[in-house]
C-alpha cells in the first residue's frame, strides 16, 4: 500500500470517528481534516498534524464517554404530575426537534425535565442549557436539581449568572439566565456548545425569551441533531407551538388542591377609609389567623414595600412566626434561608421572582397585593421606567397557584372582584412595551438583522422600529443609512438604557466618569430617597441637607458623597440604622 493510500485511509478513518465527537469541537475538527484531504502529498509534517488530529479527536470522544458514565442518581418524586409524562416527553426528544411543556405551577416541570433529559443520554455531545429568567431561580434550581441528582454544583451541575460561573469540565446540566445564553451568540452563532436547550417560563415574554425564540427558529435548521423544549405555564402554550410549525403540545396538569379566593379591597368598612397596602397585609394575616395558620406568601412589587410590610408585621406580633423578604438583589445567604428547614410559622414577602420561577416550599396561603414593577418605555422621558401597575388576570392566577400545593388554602387578594375582572387577561410582551433603541443595539451587536426581519413571536410595528433608530441617531449610535457606528457599539456593550451609556461616553471624554457613573445609577435605579405619607414635612426637611439650587443631579452627588463618609465613619450596623 502507497503512503498516500496508507494516509487517506487514516483520514477517512478520522472522519468517520468524527461523529462521536462533542458538537462544539466538530467544525474546527473538520476544518483540520479537509486541510489533510487538500495535502496532495502526505510528508512528515502531514503526519504529524494527523496524529495531532486523532489525539484531539480522542480527547474529545474521552470526554463525551467519560460524562455518559458519571454516577448520576436518577431518581423521580411520583407525586409530581410531571412524571407521568416522562415517556412521552423522552419519546418526543428522539422524533422531533422542538417540544412544549405546558404545565400549571407545581408540576414539577422546571427541576424533573432536566433530569428526563439526562436519562435519555442528552447532555454528552454537548451542554443541557436551561434557561431562567431570573438569576435567584437559577441558582436556587441548580441546587435543588443536583441535591436530588446526588452530585454537587459545579460537577455535573453547574450554574452561571452575571459575574458567578460554577461550571466545571464534567458538567452535563448549565443552569443559566436567558441573558447569558444571548451573550454566548457572539463567539457561538449556532449555539454548538448545547445538544438540548430547555426555555423555561416562556410564557413571560420578556425581551430575551423573545431573541432566544428568534433565534432558535433560525437555527434549528441548521442544528438537525439540536433538541429544544419550551416550557409555559397555562398561558397561551398554542402561540408557541404555531410559531415553530406546529410543535407538539405535553399538557401537565399541576399538583393541587382546592384553593379559596377571597377579594378583601383595602378599604376599612368600619371608618370608610382607605386602608394602606401594609395595613391590608396586615388585616388578612390576622384573618388567616383566625381560621387557620400556617406559611403565607406575600406578593409585593418591590424591595420598598417588603421593607415597610415586614416592620407592619413585626409591630403586629403574630405569634411564632417568622418574617422573610425574597427579592433578586438580596445576598445569595438571604436568598437560601426560604429553603431551609422550619419550626415556627413563615412569612416570606416576595417580589414576582415567586410568581412562576422559583416554588418557594411550604407555603399553604397566598396574599396579593395585585401589583407588580413592570417594564414599560416613557414616550415623554425617552427612558425604559418600571411603574408599579396592577398584575394580569394570568399573574394573578399563577400567584394563587401558589397556595395550596401541599394542602387546601386561602388566596387573599388585596383588590375587587370587578378589578379583577376588568383586567386584562395576559401582560403584553416585552418587545411590544419597550423602546427598540436598546432592542436594535443588542440586534446589532449579536448580529441578528434589523428589527423588521427577525423573526418575533409579536414583531413590533413600523413606527416603533421608526423611533427607535430616530432616538440612536440623536445619540450618534447609528448614521443617517441606519449603520451602527463605533460610538453605538460601545453603547451596545454597556448593560444600560442607551442614554445612560451614552452619557457614561460622554463623561469619560470630559473627565467626569466617577461623578457620572454615581448619576447613572441613580437614574437607572429606584430613587433611595423616600417621603412616607405621615412624615413628608421631615424627609423634606433632611433632603433639603444635599439639595444644590443649580441641579437636582448635584443633590444626588450630595447624597452619594454624605453616604460614602458615614460608611467610612460607621460600623456596618450602624449604617444600617
Amino acid at each position: 500500500m502507497s503512503s498516500t493510500t496508507s494516509f487517506n485511509a487514516t483520514l477517512l478513518g478520522l472522519r468517520e470517528r468524527l461523529t462521536a465527537v462533542r458538537y462544539a469541537d466538530r467544525p474546527r475538527l473538520a476544518r483540520e481534516l479537509d486541510r489533510l484531504f487538500a495535502r496532495k502529498t502526505p510528508d512528515a509534517q502531514a503526519q504529524k498534524a494527523a496524529a495531532a488530529l486523532g489525539q484531539a479527536i480522542d480527547d474529545s470522544v474521552a470526554r463525551v464517554e467519560r460524562l455518559r458514565a458519571l454516577p448520576l442518581k436518577i431518581e423521580y418524586d411520583a407525586a409530581l404530575p410531571i412524571v407521568a409524562h416522562r415517556e412521552e416527553i423522552t419519546k418526543a426528544l428522539q422524533e422531533r426537534q422542538l417540544l412544549v411543556v405546558c404545565g400549571a405551577t407545581g408540576s414539577g416541570k422546571t427541576t424533573q425535565l432536566p433530569k428526563i433529559c439526562i436519562e435519555a443520554g442528552r447532555g454528552t455531545l454537548g451542554l443541557i442549557g436551561h434557561t431562567q429568567p431570573r438569576r435567584i431561580a437559577a441558582r436556587a434550581i441548580a441546587n435543588r436539581v443536583a441535591a436530588e441528582m446526588g452530585t454537587t454544583v459545579g460537577a455535573a451541575v453547574g450554574f452561571q449568572i452575571r459575574f458567578t460561573d460554577r461550571t466545571g469540565p464534567d458538567t452535563r446540566l448549565k443552569v443559566m439566565t436567558d441573558g447569558i445564553l444571548l451573550r454566548e451568540l457572539e463567539h457561538d452563532r449556532q449555539l454548538r456548545n448545547y445538544d438540548t436547550l430547555i426555555i423555561d417560563e416562556a410564557h413571560e415574554r420578556s425581551l430575551n425569551i423573545d431573541f432566544l425564540l428568534g433565534v432558535l427558529k433560525r437555527v434549528l435548521p441548521q442544528r438537525p441533531e439540536l433538541r429544544v423544549i419550551i416550557t409555559s405555564a397555562t398561558i397561551d402554550p398554542q402561540r408557541f407551538a404555531e410559531f415553530f410549525g406546529g410543535a407538539p403540545i405535553i399538557e401537565v396538569s399541576g399538583r393541587s388542591y382546592p384553593v379559596d379566593v377571597r377579594y378583601r379591597p383595602l378599604i376599612d368598612d368600619a371608618e370608610d377609609s382607605e386602608l394602606s397596602l401594609t395595613e391590608g397585609i396586615v388585616a388578612a394575616m390576622q384573618e388567616l389567623d383566625r381560621e387557620e395558620r400556617g406559611d403565607v406568601l406575600v406578593f409585593l412589587p418591590g424591595e420598598k414595600q417588603i421593607r415597610e410590610a415586614s416592620d407592619a408585621l413585626g409591630k403586629a406580633r403574630l405569634h411564632a412566626t417568622e418574617v422573610l423578604p425574597l427579592y433578586s438583589r438580596l445576598s445569595t445567604r438571604d436568598q437560601e434561608l426560604i429553603f431551609e428547614k422550619h419550626g415556627t410559622r413563615r412569612i416570606v414577602l416576595a417580589t414576582n421572582v415567586a410568581e412562576t420561577s422559583l416554588t418557594v416550599p411550604g407555603m399553604r396561603h397566598v396574599i396579593d397585593s395585585g401589583l407588580a414593577r413592570i417594564s414599560r418605555y416613557s414616550v415623554r422621558g425617552k427612558v425604559q421606567r418600571l411603574p408599579i401597575e396592577p398584575i394580569s388576570q394570568a399573574s394573578a392566577e399563577q400567584r394563587k397557584g401558589r397556595a395550596g400545593r401541599e394542602s387546601p388554602g386561602i388566596c387573599i387578594r388585596l383588590y375587587a372582584e370587578d378589578d379583577f375582572i376588568a383586567r386584562p387577561q395576559f401582560t403584553p410582551p416585552e418587545v411590544l412595551r419597550t423602546n427598540l433603541a436598546s432592542v436594535i443595539l443588542q440586534m446589532a451587536a449579536l448580529e441578528l438583522g434589523e428589527p423588521q426581519d427577525f423573526p418575533f413571536v409579536d414583531p413590533p410595528d413600523t413606527r416603533q422600529i421608526n423611533d427607535g433608530y430616530k432616538l440612536l441617531q440623536e445619540l450618534k449610535a447609528v448614521d443617517e443609512n441606519r449603520v451602527v457606528t463605533s460610538v453605538g457599539r460601545q453603547i451596545s456593550a454597556l448593560p444600560l438604557d442607551p442614554r445612560l451609556a451614552r452619557m457614561l461616553l460622554a463623561a469619560s471624554h470630559h473627565r467626569c466618569v466617577a461623578e457620572m457613573l454615581i448619576i447613572t445609577a441613580f437614574l437607572a435605579a429606584q430613587d433611595p430617597r423616600e417621603r412616607p405619607a405621615d412624615a413628608q414635612s421631615q424627609a423634606d426637611q433632611k433632603h433639603a441637607a444635599f439639595a444644590d439650587p443649580h441641579s437636582d443631579f448635584l443633590a444626588v452627588l450630595n447624597l452619594w458623597k454624605g453616604f460614602a463618609e458615614q460608611n467610612a465613619a460607621l460600623s456596618s450596623s450602624q449604617l444600617r440604622k
